[in-house]
């Protein structure tokens, strides 16, 4: 049961730039990938409060598959009609959480919390967490509670209920907050961990796309053209665009901008490197290119994305300039 009550704002997203299916697909490789199961792990264990990683409109309960479940929150799910009701209001805070953090209290006072995952400018999956109270709960907020309660359903094990209330995790809200920059952080992480998933595909794909991808690795510095890569694969262009799109979910064209913007990241780990000469390096024509695409597939600009990377700003070296196309 979700209604939401607090939220913290940052850039709105624009049209998901990834399809259901591969978006579906994304988060279940991101859900079983180690970085997320140890994050999990040690957030849980760390916080004892439950973690889980959720696709945007995923109908499932709510922290389904995380430990130190809400004992209250565990019997709602149990009814039918209140966990109906609880996925309904989740979608509703879903709308809510795409602008950044959002913080959502239901009908008993417990609060959950939507940390986005953003693929671009696009979010991809939610972290979640919560089923915490603010503060102490109260004997009267219990009586409000199972009154809401009798409108869906009667009620008639009242003593468990109240028992599993009361036995809710408490917790400041300045602690509770801390734990959402620790999650805002790890989101980051994993929004780099979505795009190599996305340029990188793990699962068996046709010899042609293979070929194609193995063709652009080692030629991503060149300018690359739909024919050049369609005779690497052996294939006509028109033959190729459709088994490229249905092998790695992409076009040509913006696989090799995810591609250029990979490696672009690649050699910014050296913070003596220059943005412009990476751009170069990994194959941009000109900077105004380059930083769109950058800002469209990473969600930030370069700048901010290295000062992001090494904790400051980096300073600039003396430069010549570089023979960039305008």
């Amino acid at each position: 049961m979700l209604a939401g009550v607090m939220n913290t704002p940052a850039s709105p997203t624009t049209p998901a730039a990834v399809t259901p299916d591969h978006g579906d697909n994304l988060v279940g490789r991101l859900q079983t990938s180690e970085i997320f199961r140890d994050y999990q792990q040690a957030f849980q264990t760390a916080t004892g409060l439950p973690l889980v990683l959720r696709a945007p409109g995923a109908f499932q309960a709510p922290m389904a598959g995380a430990r130190n479940l809400n004992p209250f929150c565990t019997l709602m799910a149990a009814r039918s009609k209140t966990c109906a009701a609880c996925l309904a209001h989740q979608q509703q805070a879903e709308a809510e959480a795409v602008h950044g953090v959002a913080t959502i209290e239901c009908f008993a006072g417990l609060n959950d919390s939507l940390v986005p995952v953003r693929l671009g400018e696009t979010v991809v999956a939610y972290l979640q967490t919560g089923q915490i109270f603010f503060r102490a709960p109260t004997e009267r907020q219990f009586r409000t509670a199972v009154k809401e309660l009798g409108r869906w359903s009667p009620v008639e094990d009242t003593a468990v209920l109240r028992e599993a209330f009361f036995r809710s995790r408490v917790l400041a809200k300045g602690h509770y907050h801390a734990m959402l920059r620790l999650l805002t952080s790890f989101a980051e992480h994993l929004a780099m961990v979505a795009n190599e998933v996305m340029i990188k595909s793990a699962t068996a794909e046709p010899p042609a796309v293979a070929k194609a991808r193995a063709y652009i690795a080692e030629h991503i510095s060149e300018p690359l053209s739909l024919d050049q890569v369609a005779r690497a694969a052996n294939m006509s262009a028109f033959y190729f665009c459709k088994v490229f799109k249905a092998g790695t979910g992409l076009t040509l064209t913006h696989y090799i901008a995810r591609a250029r913007i990979e490696r672009t990241k690649q050699l910014l780990l050296n913070a003596n490197t220059r943005i412009s000469e990476a751009a170069y390096e990994a194959g941009f024509q000109s900077l105004s290119q380059f930083n769109r695409v950058f800002r469209r597939i990473a969600g930030e600009s370069p700048t901010a994305y290295r000062e992001h990377l090494h904790g400051r700003t980096t300073p600039a070296r003396s430069a010549a300039p570089l023979a960039f196309a305008a």
